[in-house]
């Protein structure tokens, strides 16, 4: 009974595939990114939320992803040169599309202001701000309608270079508001703050800004056309089945 129980167990893991040598059949890719957290980082589990969902998108239809962070302009010239197969995330811009094939819309990116709980604020338009210190990013853009307004001068802006800095200043109150990407701001607080001064902090609700972020597929390479084509109904068939949103609810449970 022993030896056959043994012949059993043997003819079992000999009918299991070798999923090493499934992985290993996939067809590579190669993508250029920017460290951007916690949508792409080299730090974060599984390289940052947006890294993970292209990775399972393309795994699905049989492509293993080898993801390369680079600042980001080298991400952006050197897969318009054909040496990547694809970059992300990138918002659209006309010029772009000299350079690239758009996907369909893979991040939607809410802008919000981060405040202290312990100041009510309340804003509809940006008219409701004016007089007020805020903070901001060296060179960042917040989308042309808050650019313009900024250019007014009813607001102060200040600008310094992190995150880090930015939440500092806002817990010292030197700054009343920040705007900042939703995810980007809680990530940095998550990863730099302690608890106390992370409950302390809070953003409202109605965003200054939705953006939306593409993979860009270079116009260079003569398969981009399909690989595009392949990737999109992938894309809309996580969204139509919940699957896409999944990994944002885990981003915001702190699983990454």
């Amino acid at each position: 009974m022993k030896w056959r129980n043994l012949f059993i167990l043997l003819c079992w893991f000999c009918w299991l595939p070798d999923l090493t040598a499934q992985t290993k059949d996939l067809k590579e890719l190669k993508i250029s990114v920017g460290d951007w957290p916690p949508y792409l980082s080299s730090d974060m589990k599984h390289n940052g939320v947006i890294a993970h969902l292209i990775s399972d998108l393309l795994a699905d239809e049989g492509y293993r992803v080898t993801f390369r962070f680079l600042p980001w302009p080298r991400a952006y010239a050197s897969a318009a040169a054909g040496q990547f197969d694809a970059t992300a995330v990138w918002m659209h811009k006309a010029e772009r599309e000299a350079d690239f094939h758009f996907s369909a819309p893979l991040l939607d990116e809410q802008f919000v202001f981060f405040h202290l709980k312990s100041m009510p604020f309340d804003w509809q338009t940006f008219d409701d701000l004016t007089g007020m210190n805020l903070g901001g990013g060296l060179e960042y853009s917040y989308g042309p309608g808050f650019d313009a307004f900024l250019e007014t001068g009813k607001v102060n802006i200040e600008r310094v270079s992190t995150d880090q800095q930015n939440f500092e200043k806002l817990l010292k109150e030197r700054i009343a508001l920040y705007p900042q990407e939703m995810n980007v701001g809680y990530a940095a607080l998550r990863s730099q703050f302690s608890p106390e001064d992370q409950a302390k902090i809070t953003h409202h609700p109605k965003p200054l800004l939705v953006n939306l972020s593409y993979l860009m597929l270079p116009k260079s390479l003569e398969g981009s056309p399909q690989l595009l084509e392949r990737f999109n109904r992938r894309l809309q068939l996580y969204r139509e089945s919940g699957r896409y949103q999944r990994y944002f609810d885990d981003l915001q449970q702190g699983k990454y």
